[in-house]
């Protein structure tokens, strides 16, 4: 074909429903074709879309498939699987019961998961468990998957990769304490990773051989703040706040190891430059309201599929060219 094929990491932020903006992102990387994943970190929805990327090519890899082959079998793991989340969500928080996020905001005020849904009832765990066969991606060399979820006890993060990444690892990450109950693995409770590291970076930065790390963001950095906002969308921005501040805390680690680096301070044969790229989902997100990500019908979920594919082929016309020679992102913004 003549392209120029980069090999780099994904990391991908979870964020309710509008990981369907991820999912868009990655669909327009897959057509492009021109970009190989050597590792994906991913949390919450961010850790979904990894396992549903990294399995479909890993399943195409097993099924002797390569190139757009390969590519295509992914693209379809991925539809398959948010097409499965909007079939879900057209009987649970689409358009047809009105006002059910709302009135899911305002009973997990007074309620724990444990009252609400004793028996931790989810039928995204079934979906899960349908479109990703674990064993095969847990054996699976072809590219590396880091899922990250927060330990309540400790209050850390954990990364969960090999033989460790399971269905349960998945939902642990994906676990609001206010909508899910705990997730138990190995004698331990969690809850979702957006805590902790949404998403985390340092696996890839000590796991992979590759500089250049593409972030997918879908929480905003910055918005705007209007006095008359309600409760909320007062909480909404207290989340993204929250769930954006360990990445920040990690750019500003990166940001500092880079000057070090630059200025001869650091032996560049032990420590790593990286290279860092955004695809700014957070801005294009911002005009939807709070309770947006507690939304997931069809209509919904390929309105933002759409959107994220329209931002995933603006960033390659605009800094393909960039990866392997310099960062496109200000670490810090």
């Amino acid at each position: 074909m003549g392209k120029r094929s980069k090999t780099i990491n994904l990391a991908l932020q979870g964020g309710g429903s509008h990981g369907a903006f991820t999912w868009g992102v990655l669909d327009a990387l897959l057509e492009d074709g021109r970009l190989t994943f050597e590792g994906i970190s991913g949390t919450s929805a961010g850790a979904m879309n990894a396992v549903a990327l990294a399995h479909g090519l890993a399943k195409a890899q097993a099924d002797g498939l390569e190139g757009v082959a390969a590519r295509e079998a992914a693209r379809a793991a991925l539809a398959r699987f948010w097409d499965g989340v909007g079939l879900l969500g057209n009987f649970v928080s689409g358009i047809p019961v009105p006002g059910v996020q709302t009135m899911m905001t305002m009973v997990t005020q007074w309620l724990a998961p444990s009252q609400m849904n004793p028996m931790g009832l989810n039928p995204l765990r079934r979906l899960l468990e349908r479109e990703v066969n674990f064993e095969l991606l847990s054996s699976q060399s072809l590219i590396k998957v880091f899922v990250n979820a927060t330990n309540v006890r400790t209050g850390r993060g954990e990364i969960f990769s090999g033989e460790r990444l399971t269905a349960n690892a998945v939902m642990a990450s994906a676990c609001l304490p206010t909508l899910y109950q705990t997730v138990e693995i190995d004698g331990e409770h969690y809850w979702d990773g957006g805590f902790s590291g949404n998403p985390a970076i340092y696996p890839l930065i000590y796991n992979t051989r590759s500089v250049d790390v593409l972030l997918v963001q879908i929480n905003p950095t910055e918005a705007p703040y209007d006095r008359s906002a309600g409760a909320q969308d007062i909480m909404e921005r207290i989340n993204e706040i929250t769930f954006n501040a360990p990445l920040l805390a990690e750019f500003r680690a990166i940001d500092f190891v880079t000057r070090l680096l630059d200025e001869g301070r650091l032996d560049k044969n032990r420590y790593k430059r990286m290279l860092m790229h955004r695809v700014d989902g957070g801005s294009a997100l911002t005009a939807l309201n709070a309770t947006s990500k507690l939304r997931a019908d069809s209509a919904f979920v390929r309105r933002l599929f759409a959107r994220g594919r329209e931002a995933g082929r603006a960033w390659l016309k605009e800094h393909f060219d960039d990866l392997g020679e310099r960062s496109s992102i200000d670490f810090l913004r």
